[in-house]
């Protein structure tokens, strides 16, 4: 059973996984990446460019998804090198940090609410988040496209790329791809026609939205909006 609220991290989230016996739902990319405490480990999930199944038999997990854009500078590592991929903390920060780390969480009654605390300790330690990113995010999820939104950061393409990809992992246009595709099943999952939720999200037809909903979730769209909901 998946269940997320709002942490006290700006624009993060705290979440619950414990799947069912049958497995866990599929995550859709969103844009975002994760610190996750699972059976003991540390991980870090990287920005995703397809859906993700997790492998092997079904584990509980807890985790804090950190607003798009804002995880690299907590962790120190640019999105781009971690795309797709799951790792271990400790492939990113010194050993001694991580097992310091994985002891607070393992003793702790609640786990959720410690890996909520490590965050804010590296939000602490960090500084604040580049607004330009922030305001990124904010025009693409709203459907504006990527050149206009350029033009109104004042920030040229090829920087605009290069920050991107620092930041989310890929560049403003996958991104803005991304942000449809859950902005478009958030509006399908709520009871919406196709057709009428292909339109709101900005897609040309309901045939672009099944598209895309098979390039970047690997599935049928009637298969990925009568399952379960992603984490």
């Amino acid at each position: 059973m998946y269940a997320e609220w709002a942490a006290r991290l700006p624009g993060a989230v705290v979440w619950t996984n414990r799947p069912p016996v049958a497995g866990a739902p599929v995550v859709l990319p969103d844009g975002c990446m994760d610190l996750m405490w699972s059976e003991g480990r540390l991980l870090v999930a990287g920005p995703d460019t397809r859906a993700y199944v997790p492998p092997g038999p079904p584990a509980p997990f807890v985790g804090v998804r950190f607003f798009p854009g804002t995880a690299p500078a907590l962790l120190g590592v640019p999105a781009h090198e971690l795309r797709d991929r799951r790792v271990d903390l400790s492939d990113l920060w010194p050993a001694a940090r991580v097992r310091r780390l994985r002891a607070r969480v393992a003793a702790a009654a609640d786990p959720a609410r410690a890996l909520e605390e490590t965050a804010l300790d590296c939000a602490a330690d960090a500084g604040p988040p580049d607004p330009l990113l922030r305001r990124l995010v904010g025009a693409l999820d709203a459907g504006h496209p990527v050149g206009e939104t350029a033009d109104a950061l004042g920030i040229g393409a090829r920087q605009l790329h290069r920050r991107s990809l620092a930041a989310f992992g890929y560049g403003p246009k996958t991104l803005a791809r991304v942000l449809r595709l859950q902005r478009a099943v958030g509006l399908a999952r709520s009871g919406l026609p196709y057709a009428d939720t292909a339109a709101r999200a900005g897609y040309a037809d309901q045939a672009h939205f099944a598209r895309e909903v098979r390039a970047l979730a690997g599935m049928p769209l009637g298969e990925l909006l009568h399952g379960p909901p992603a984490g």
